[in-house]
Parts: structure tokens; sequence; C-alpha cells
């Protein structure tokens, strides 16, 4: 499906969005109002936030912070808070006037944390170890998760967001030099299991590309989306199967960097956001097709999309969006259905450059994401 089939679709799913929203007026006006809500989580520190996330079938969430100091030191905490009120729970850690830092990678299988401990003895970091807080609501580390991703300059970027089902999907590269391939793994976090670390073999994923991952867990694969991110780049959706090995693509829509990516492992479709065409692209893996659909509003790269998170319970995509389309000024949330159709913004908020981290609760409808410029406060919001 190339240029001529894209522009025909646009106009279709022009007219789809436009019926769209008149369908859901009536149905969608009972479940309350869509936007930032009346609850902020505020550091308990005071410092900016290093990684975040809340338990989608639990009441808490976790995040870590750091504080600098005049002397290039920090300090730094790891902390839990409750989802209800955004208050601060307890200070699962704390290291006064230090050079090393925690980060929160998230949530996994049922209600378990996991956050990194980057130390540091001179200028760099020379150690990670990994604590487990299992369950989130002990309030405390329980244990350690020992990668085999770990040496010090192994770099874990990122995890997939697979709440409720027992493993996920890791990836990482070696920083070292000459190696630019970038590495998927998978992991029970509560059993400290792991599967083998898989080299991608598509250079068009190695990590100096930006490629993102999300994992599928009907299929056991990790779903990367990449580009070479110049203008006008074509972008590649890749399969890892995370057992075997085994390896396949296609080109994907939209052009330029692939800043977020998300699947509904029910149905196997995938969303994903691009950078030069302010665009979504939604792909049905099983079948390797797909439509693209301009943001709503949008005209200029400023107004592309850039995180993309799921929820699978409603049949939803969110896209956060730093300099909104469809609001005078801020930062919006665009809210679409698996078939691409358009459903709402959340307007209102005020989003990082950087892909920022929707953190969802599927069953309420609601959320939290980090507020610039301070970084230290988690808003929440609702949909």
């Amino acid at each position: 499906m190339r240029i001529a089939t894209i522009k025909a679709l646009l106009g279709l799913f022009s007219l789809a969005v436009s019926l769209g929203a008149v369908a859901q007026t009536g149905s969608e006006a009972s479940r309350g109002p869509v936007g930032p809500g009346n609850v902020v989580v505020h550091s308990a520190l005071g410092g900016f936030i290093l990684g975040y996330d809340i338990d989608q079938t639990g009441t808490e969430g976790i995040l870590s912070e750091a504080v600098p100091l005049s002397d290039g030191n920090a300090n730094v905490a790891v902390e839990t808070f409750d989802q209800r009120t955004g208050k601060i729970i307890k200070i699962i850690d704390e290291l006064q006037n230090s050079k090393d830092d925690f980060v929160t990678f998230g949530i996994f299988g049922n209600h378990v944390g996991l956050t990194e401990f980057e130390h540091v003895t001179t200028l760099y970091v020379d150690k990670r170890i990994y604590g487990v807080s299992n369950p989130l609501d002990s309030n405390k580390f329980t244990g350690k998760w020992t990668p085999p991703f770990s040496k010090a300059t192994d770099i874990i970027s990122g995890a997939a967001t697979t709440q409720g089902f027992p493993t996920t999907a890791m990836i990482g590269f070696e920083n070292t030099v000459n190696d630019f391939s970038s590495y998927v793994f998978s992991s029970n976090v509560a059993a400290n299991t792991f599967g083998p670390v898989i080299q991608v073999t598509d250079t068009v994923f190695d990590w100096d590309n930006s490629p993102v991952m999300a994992m599928d867990t009907a299929t056991n694969q990790a779903v990367l989306g990449g580009s070479n991110g110049c203008y006008g780049c074509t972008t590649e959706i890749g399969f890892v199967n995370l057992t075997t090995g085994e390896q396949s693509e296609f080109e994907g829509l939209g052009f330029g960097f692939i800043n977020g990516i998300a699947v509904d492992s029910n149905t196997g479709i995938a969303c994903t956001s691009t950078e030069d065409d302010f665009s979504v692209e939604f792909y049905d893996l099983a079948n390797q097709t797909g439509i693209i659909v301009v943001l709503p509003g949008a005209n200029n790269q400023a107004q592309s999309g850039e995180a993309v998170a799921v929820d699978p319970i409603h049949k939803l995509f969110l896209i956060g969006q730093e300099f909104s389309s469809t609001a005078p000024s801020g930062s919006s949330i665009q809210v679409f259905d698996e078939r691409g159709n358009f459903v709402e913004s959340i307007n209102g908020l005020s989003l990082p450059a950087s892909p920022a981290y929707m953190a969802l609760n599927p069953g309420k409808r609601a959320g939290y994401v980090i507020v610039t410029p301070a970084l230290t406060t988690l808003q929440s919001f609702t949909y």
C-alpha cells in the first residue's frame, strides 16, 4: 500500500472521523468529563521525575526522582503514591548527596514494580542493580531482578507495557565501539526468568536510529518500529520471536522517525506515530496491512504525535502531542479507536518534547503524564 492508496484512504478516513464524532456524542456523554483531572502527584523531595507508572488493577503508582545539588551530586529517591489522591505513600529508598540515581522502569505482570539503581563511582555508571517491589503495595523492595543484559555498558532502553501478562519484552544495546545493534529479550519480572538475548539484524532498528518497541503477547513477539529518520524516509515494522529469535518485517506507512508504538494483543492491531507527516498509522499485524490518518487539525511537523498508549478494554489508542492541533495552546492527547476513527482530544496538558509515557488505568479510563517545564509533577487525566 503506497502513496496513491494512502491519499485515497485519507479522504475516506476524513469522512469516517466526521461520522465517528457524531456517533459517539450520545453514548459517550455519560462517562464524565474528558481532560486534566484534579489529582496531581508531587515528587516527595521536589526533584525531577525519572520514570513512573501506575498499577492498572491496583491503587498505587511508583516514581523515581532526583534533586540536583550545587556540587554535581543529587538527592535521589524512589517512592509510591496513591492514584486516587496523588499523595506520596512511602519513600522506598533515598540517598542524599549521591552520584547514584534511581530510574523507574514500570509495573509488570500483576502488581510488580521494577526500579533500576545506577551506581556511579567517578563520572560514569559502573554498576546497575534492579530492585523488584512484589507486590507494589508492599511499598518496599522485596528482591532483585538479574537480567542477562546486565554489564555496566549494557543499557536497557525500553520495556513493553504488558500489565496482567506474566512476561514482557525488553530492548537495549551494548554501549560499545562499533556495535550499534539493538537487542531484545523477554522476562517474567516476578519470577526473575528470561528468554534468550536476541540481536536485531536489520540496521534500521539500530539503537542510534531510536527504534520503538511493543509486545504482542498473543504471538510472543517484540514488535519494532524503525526508520533511518531522514526527512521523507520510509518506516519499517519488525517482528522478533522472543523464543526462537526468528525475525521478519514489512514496510510501514508514514515518514520520518517513528515516535511511538503500542499493540493491542487481543486484536493484533498496532498503532504508531510518525514525525514528518504528523500522522498515526494503524496496522493489522497478521495481514501486514495498514492505514494512515493525519492527526486532527495538524498541519505541520511541530504537531506530530509522540508516545502511543493502548487501552485494550475500550479498544482505544492514545497519542501524545506536545504542540496541540486541537487547542489554541498547550499539549494534547489525541484518542482514536482501533479502526482509525478520531474519538476525542484531551487538551490542557503540558507535555515535554521527548515522547512522554502515558501511564493508563484502562478500567477507570484515567491516566497520568509528566508536566513540563519542571518535570517534578504528574498530572492525572480522564478520557
